[in-house]
């Protein structure tokens, strides 16, 4: 009994079973039937941020790399083909545009009379011709095509696809026909100063960047659709 007497004076806590408030229950419920659409929403929002990242990182990078916005292949800008019926013939096997065949021969006139004797090389060349040229002088020269296209344009890319461009020589020098040695002939030196007046220009100078100089190739640009054709390039 006494023993009994002692055990009941110490206050044993009793279990007690405490229920959740409803409201939270049915929250908890909730929570556990929508996690995995949370998570789902999570991830899509992670990834839109980690995309957004790395576009911004290439709009970066974009911006400090150069350009090319005007569609140059291996330096070249493209040039569309002239129609056959705008296309005369000043020479055996040299075709030019009709827009510039007075110009080119009254050119040709006004140098003689200066003791100078111009000689046409090359004029239109089709797209045709200029894929032959390039690819098997490419083989030939065993060259690769960024380095065959310093010296020829690609098919397409010619500007003498356009009717608008010739290529001349000396006739006391034929010598120096397609080399940069006609710089130094007495043709060359009278068409820098005088091939102005006849709306010619000279295409690839010491300055450019892409294609080698090429003191033989002139550009007329002395109508609307020739100074059309030529916009992007004297940009």
């Amino acid at each position: 009994m006494e023993q009994n007497k002692n055990i009941n004076q110490f206050d044993i806590p009793l279990a007690k079973r405490i229920q959740l408030n409803n409201s939270n229950s049915i929250f908890l419920k909730k929570l556990l039937i929508f996690s995995p659409f949370l998570l789902l929403l999570f991830s899509f929002f992670a990834l839109r941020l980690i995309r957004n990242i790395e576009i911004g990182s290439l709009s970066i990078l974009n911006f400090e790399t150069p350009r090319n916005h005007d569609h140059r292949i291996l330096g070249h800008l493209p040039y569309a083909e002239i129609p056959k019926e705008k296309l005369v013939l000043i020479e055996p096997n040299i075709e030019v545009h009709i827009d510039m065949r007075d110009s080119l021969l009254k050119m040709r006139e006004e140098a003689k009379k200066d003791a100078i004797y111009l000689v046409f090389l090359s004029g239109y060349r089709s797209i045709n011709l200029q894929n032959e040229i390039f690819y098997s002088l490419k083989s030939i020269r065993n060259q690769e095509a960024a380095e065959r296209a310093r010296v020829s344009a690609p098919p397409g890319y010619s500007e003498h696809s356009t009717g608008f461009a010739i290529d001349i020589g000396d006739a006391t020098q034929r010598e120096t026909d397609f080399e940069t040695e006609f710089e130094n002939t007495d043709a060359f030196k009278w068409l820098i100063k005088n091939a102005a007046k006849f709306h010619f220009k000279l295409s690839f100078n010491k300055n450019n960047k892409y294609i080698d100089y090429e003191p033989w190739h002139w550009r007329y640009e002395g109508s609307i659709e020739a100074l059309k054709v030529f916009e992007t390039a004297n940009k």
